[in-house]
Parts: C-alpha cells; sequence; structure tokens
C-alpha cells in the first residue's frame, strides 16, 4: 500500500506518493495552504485512475484528452513522467529513469499505489 507524505517547505507545502517499498514514486507541487494541498492529494487520486498514457517520446505521437500522464524525455535525455488533471494542470511529476519501461513501471505503481493510499501530515 502507497502512503502519501506530506511535508511543510520554507514556502509552503508538498506532498510524496511513496510506494510500500518507501520509494518516492510521484512528487506535488508547492501549495501555499495545507488545505490546497490535501486537495492536490486527492486530485492525483482521482485523477491517476483514469488516466490514459501519452507516449511523447514518439514520432507523431497521439495526443490524448486529460487526464493523462505524459511520458516524455528530458533534456538528459533520461524518461520522466509528469500527470495531468481534467483540466490540464499538472499535478505530480516523476523523478528521472535511465529506461522507458522503467518509468511506465513508475506511472503504473502510481496508478496502482494511490487507490489505498493513507495520507500522513509530517509538518512539525
Amino acid at each position: 500500500m502507497g502512503k502519501f507524505i506530506i511535508k511543510k517547505t520554507n514556502t509552503g507545502f508538498n506532498f510524496h506518493l511513496k510506494a510500500a517499498n518507501g520509494q518516492t514514486i510521484a512528487t506535488g507541487e508547492v501549495y501555499k495552504e495545507l488545505d490546497t494541498c490535501h486537495n492536490g492529494v486527492q486530485s492525483v487520486i482521482k485523477n491517476a485512475a483514469i488516466a490514459n498514457i501519452e507516449d511523447q517520446t514518439v514520432e507523431n505521437f497521439e495526443e490524448l484528452k486529460h487526464p493523462k500522464f505524459e511520458l516524455y524525455k528530458d533534456k538528459s535525455e533520461q524518461f520522466r513522467f509528469r500527470l495531468k488533471a481534467k483540466n490540464g494542470e499538472v499535478i505530480a511529476v516523476s523523478e528521472s529513469y535511465t529506461t522507458k519501461a522503467n518509468c511506465k513501471n513508475g506511472i503504473n505503481s502510481v496508478i496502482k499505489n494511490v487507490e489505498d493510499a493513507k495520507v500522513i501530515e509530517e509538518i512539525e
């Protein structure tokens, strides 16, 4: 079972989705308020379950409707994904992966781990 860890930053709050093994698989933006950070977590839970995967690493890829996971290569040629909500806003991003297969595994891990994820505040 995954878990969302909400932490305080210098400028607000953000969350990290962690897999059952404790590895971070997605991170949210920094929110000014704790309540809006919780809303971000709920948006990830809701959207990840119904999002398709848009593979932007292939030529002439098909642009899909939101919500979606966008799988892409960054400037250093590493694979990453970002989850976009129905309104097109980025709500979670991944770390970098050396292979597309590992990046797809990361996406599948998000989908699997958000289903029953606990939300834990570590804001002391």
